[in-house]
């Protein structure tokens, strides 16, 4: 009896993280911030065309931090099933090569890698415009669950937990990203 308490307890604990592995395991994956991105030099840097190209780890590390992590998580699937992403974009200051800012992002599935850069891209633009602010931006991603924010960005679910009356997408210039932030 014991054993097929055990079983099962151990079935439902794979179940919940292969259902949940679009969002990274908050304990190894954080988020990081490049402390050499800040708001007075972001057009010399991110809102530069090319910039992250020129910072963007090579495919040899994050192709083995990758593999190191799935084995970690217990992945089911397949290496070419993941991407390593970065959880705070390059594009917005994440850090480049920490693996508190890197995981392996399933490439299909509702919130596929795809899914995020829809999200990333358009933060960054919005960065790069001013429309909001470096911090606001990193801010997004920082947060435990970027699905809520990409389903709030893109006004498919009212509020998806991000409790920001007025106008998107700069709502409250983003107010609710910042107290998550600091």
């Amino acid at each position: 009896m014991r054993s097929m308490v055990f079983l099962a307890a151990w079935a439902l604990s794979f179940a919940s993280l292969a259902q949940e592995d679009y969002i990274p395991d908050q304990e190894r994956t954080p988020g990081a911030i490049n402390p050499e991105i800040t708001q007075e030099n972001i057009a010399e840097t991110v809102c530069m065309p090319g910039y992250t190209k020129t910072i963007r780890p090579p495919t040899s590390y994050t192709e083995k931090l990758k593999q190191r992590q799935m084995g970690e998580l217990r992945l089911g699937r397949t290496s070419r099933d993941y991407r390593e992403d970065h959880l705070v974009p390059l594009c917005v200051g994440g850090a480049p090569r920490d693996p508190r800012n890197l995981w392996p992002q399933p490439m299909t599935g509702r919130w596929s890698a795809a899914v995020k850069d829809q999200l990333e891209a358009s933060v960054c633009r919005q960065v790069c415009r001013g429309d909001i602010t470096l911090k606001e931006g990193q801010a997004i991603f920082l947060r435990l669950d970027w699905t809520k924010a990409y389903l709030w960005f893109f006004r498919l679910e009212p509020g998806a937990g991000l409790d920001c009356p007025g106008p998107r997408p700069a709502c409250c210039s983003l107010s609710w990203a910042c107290a998550i932030a600091s």
